[in-house]
């Protein structure tokens, strides 16, 4: 067992101060004096601590000493074979978690409510996806998660696939089965790979659903910033036991920076160490502000605040109750038009509004006033905004009709068409509303109907779209 209670980049970092050793090396502000604005603003001892890679410090890139024994930490903590620090977000820990499965190709089994990041990592490598069209609850609009049978069939059909690839949870709070998934992967000598973006909290939280290193799972991209307390930017890749680290390593070194931040890192390491030592005591006040929030909000009427009950066994075979995911469609309020209300009207941020549906990201940070003081809110929206809601827009997802990969398309020759012109054509590009980040088209699909009226209801309910070369999303780049 190692002492959880240490954190080997923040006491290197501090006996480096200690230490007054005069910079002549990178960062050029040299400990924040040659940029005086920037040290008032962020603050001195943020900018002593933004230094270059060295001996006492060790390397990011070649990990032996402080960072290794972070990693050590942190893997057990996490009860995984390793961990390994991601300064460029969860992002560049899908890309590596993708790049170590496939190569050109090579057939990964998906949802297809993933995060962009997903299908980036596609464009780059040249996977291929195979998609799990996943249920929809046809309530609320959003996507569930997979079906174990749906993924035997794709199994089945695609005996050649390399990996297959799990939210959990989803944006919302669902998550797969995941541990028949991954006997199932295992079985017929696939990886299992894991976004669990939003479940750093299920580590160490108790009455959690299951991660994906209690489930068995070869790798799990762990977004430590969300749930976990850390800086922007900053997240883990796990790594199962029979993985090897020096591999993933070197994977994780072509994209990564070579000039790793140590406020990222020390900030991974201490958050590590906080969760590690008062995890179960953090998420159970977390959990306990998101059930409180759920209940009031359900007795304010017409808007649902949903949890448990949705629990079926397979699509949602666990929830994770400190999300709180709000259905709006019964206020005749779409969930964009409810985060700009809460925002403009009442100085409210929430994490995002789509179609139908608002996510209150619920953490330790939060205090009992902050819930009652959003819970107040929608109350008076419900009472000033209320309308009708017929003519408004359910569903939030809309199985995909792939032609080509998304690499082949994003590459392919291609020119642009105006959105209705499109209709038809195959997309070289994604669109997305942002959060959540979930393309609505992606590199490879055909451009539909459906796809193009909702693109235009998004735009119309004042969703922030992004993705395509036209920033206005009135034109989009198609296959010749």
């Amino acid at each position: 067992m190692l002492d959880q209670n240490r954190a080997p980049i923040q006491e290197a970092l501090e006996e480096f101060e200690l230490n007054r050793v005069v910079p002549f090396d990178v960062p050029g502000h040299k400990r924040g004096k040659g940029n005086p604005e920037l040290t008032r603003f962020l603050g001195q001892k943020c900018m002593s601590y933004d230094v270059n890679s060295m001996r006492p410090l060790d390397n990011l890139c070649h990990p032996v000493s402080v960072i290794k024994e972070a990693e050590e930490l942190a893997a057990e903590a996490f009860g995984a074979g390793y961990a390994f620090f991601m300064v460029g977000g969860t992002t560049s820990a899908v890309q590596a978690m993708v790049f170590t499965a496939a190569k050109r190709g090579d057939k990964i089994i998906l949802p297809r409510n993933v995060h962009r990041s997903v299908i980036n990592a596609m464009v780059l490598c040249g996977a291929v996806p195979v998609y799990v069209n996943p249920a929809v609850d046809k309530r609320l609009g959003i996507a569930l998660g997979m079906s174990v049978a749906d993924v035997e069939k794709a199994i089945k059909e695609n005996p050649d696939v390399k990996a297959i690839l799990v939210n959990n949870p989803t944006y919302y709070g669902i998550c797969s089965d995941i541990k028949t998934i991954t006997d199932l992967a295992h079985k017929n000598g696939m990886m299992m790979l894991a976004d669990e973006a939003h479940g750093t909290h299920f580590y160490f939280g108790e009455n959690m659903p299951l991660s994906a290193m209690a489930a068995g799972a070869d790798m799990a991209a762990v977004s430590m910033h969300k749930s976990g307390g850390s800086l922007t930017q900053s997240s883990f890749l796990l790594t199962g036991k029979n993985i090897s680290s020096g591999r993933v390593r070197q994977i994780i070194n072509l994209t990564q920076t070579t000039s790793g931040s140590y406020l990222f890192m020390s900030s991974l390491d201490i958050s590590r160490k906080n969760l590690a030592v008062h995890g179960k005591e953090i998420f159970k006040k977390v959990t306990g502000l998101a059930e409180y929030a759920r209940e009031e909000i359900n007795r304010i009427g017409d808007f649902y605040a949903y949890g448990r009950e949705l629990i079926n066994g397979d699509s949602v075979f666990d929830f994770d109750n400190t999300k709180l995911s709000v259905n709006t469609l019964d206020t005749g309020l779409a969930g964009i038009e409810v985060y700009d209300i809460l925002r403009d009207d009442y100085d409210i941020q929430i994490e995002f509004g789509d179609m139908g549906n608002i996510l209150a990201y619920v953490s330790v940070g939060d205090r009992e006033r902050d819930i009652e003081r959003l819970v107040g809110a929608m109350s008076e929206i419900r009472r000033r905004y209320k309308k009708d809601k017929s003519g408004m827009l359910i569903s939030e997802y809309m199985p995909p009709h792939v032609v080509i990969s998304p690499q082949e398309a994003f590459y392919a020759d291609k020119e642009s068409l105006g959105l209705e012109e499109s209709k038809g054509r195959i997309c070289s590009e994604f669109v997305m509303c942002y959060p959540p980040g979930i393309p609505i088209l992606a590199p490879g699909e055909e451009i539909t109907e459906d796809v193009i009226r909702y693109i235009k209801y998004a735009k119309e309910k004042g969703c922030f779209m992004t993705g395509a070369e036209d920033m206005k999303i009135d034109r989009l780049n198609v296959l010749r």
